[in-house]
């Protein structure tokens, strides 16, 4: 499945999606969003049914084993990394607050 880029992209933004295409290719049934939250900041959620019996570390380490093919300084955007399963996502507030930013205006 392809990655969904809310807002405008940009060239940080097109190298997750470039290693985040490769991993969904792996990973059919996986829906992958990211999103610039600000200019030092984007945040990806991945919604996966296979997560489903993998404890939160494990589904870390699988997904930055294609992350970390991404150059550091691409790395150091990634503010936000959401691994959940459909069903997790339904009950869990960061994937809430994920599709309803929070303004930090002052």
């Amino acid at each position: 499945m392809a990655v969904t880029i809310r807002g405008e992209s940009d060239e940080v933004i097109d190298a997750f999606v470039s290693v985040l295409n490769d991993y969904g290719k792996r990973h059919p049934h996986a829906k992958i969003e990211c999103y610039r939250s600000n200019s030092a900041s984007i945040r990806v959620r991945i919604i996966d049914p296979e997560f489903e019996g993998i404890d939160r570390v494990e589904r870390h380490d699988d997904v930055w084993r294609w992350l970390e093919k991404l150059p550091e300084p691409v790395q150091f955007h990634l503010s936000r990394l959401i691994l959940l399963t459909p069903e997790e996502a339904k009950m869990s507030f960061s994937s809430y607050e994920f599709d309803n930013p929070i303004s930090l205006t002052l």
